[in-house]
């Protein structure tokens, strides 16, 4: 996978980049990163990027010129360009999922006030990491390039596999315990211990059940469940387990 990443803070992505599952990506061959400074495509002597917003208003607003540019120096007829902004639909595993089959994902990281609203014709797609404000897109592209890496092909490695994840199945991740079996009078469950890889699923599948419901139940609505799962989320009280 080819990813190019438009940013007027290079080296914002130094550390993040070069470090565990990306780094590792990157010298495998797995993915390609490359990062485009937006300033090169501002042709005025200062290279300013922004302007102030028509009809007023506080803060400035990234100009159209240098962005279309800098996306038309990076699309390609595989491409898949991606504006970061507060107004974009919400990222969440399934918008990663499909991301990560894209051969060429183009990320343009906002800054400022946002951006002209014509540089929305120039994308593919808008989208936030959540509903909050950050002082740019940056942070945003380095959530998004990891979510992205770590379910490429043998990205993930021996820290395990993406598709036990949280949000991977549609559920929260069921608690994880390692050695020692006792710590400070808290013990693993026994059926953890028991060596039944049968029991040790079942297990597994109804904390995920029971961790969702606790935490985040409005994600079971759209999560695949089965016959079984319903049947131990009606012995934990959900009453959509009914409509089901």
């Amino acid at each position: 996978m080819d990813i190019d990443l438009l940013t007027l803070f290079p080296e914002m992505f130094a550390g993040p980049f070069d470090a565990s599952i990306i780094k590792r990506a990157r010298a495998a061959g797995i993915v390609t990163i490359r990062l485009h400074n937006i300033r090169d495509h501002a042709h005025d002597r200062h290279h300013v990027v922004d302007d102030t917003p028509y009809g007023g208003g506080d803060g400035m607003v990234m100009k159209p010129e240098p962005l279309f540019e800098a996306i038309e120096s990076v699309r390609r007829p595989d491409s898949h360009v991606i504006l970061l902004t507060p107004q974009g639909q919400v990222l969440d595993q399934a918008a990663v999922g499909r991301l990560a089959r894209h051969p060429h994902v183009a990320i343009v990281c906002g800054r400022y006030e946002g951006v002209d609203e014509r540089v929305s014709t120039a994308v593919d797609e808008e989208l936030s990491i959540g509903d909050y404000v950050l002082s740019g897109g940056e942070p945003a592209a380095i959530v998004l390039v990891d979510a992205i890496v770590r379910l490429l092909p043998g990205a993930i490695g021996a820290e395990g596999g993406a598709a036990a994840d949280s949000h991977a199945s549609g559920l929260l991740e069921h608690p994880q315990y390692t050695r020692p079996a006792e710590f400070r009078g808290m013990k693993v469950p026994d059926v953890l211990l028991s060596g039944n890889h049968q029991e040790v699923h079942r297990w597994q599948r109804g904390e995920a059940l029971k961790r969702t419901l606790e935490r985040r139940p409005e994600l079971l609505a759209r999560a695949p469940l089965t016959a079984e799962d319903r049947e131990i989320l009606r012995g934990l009280g959900w009453a959509g387990a009914e409509a089901g």
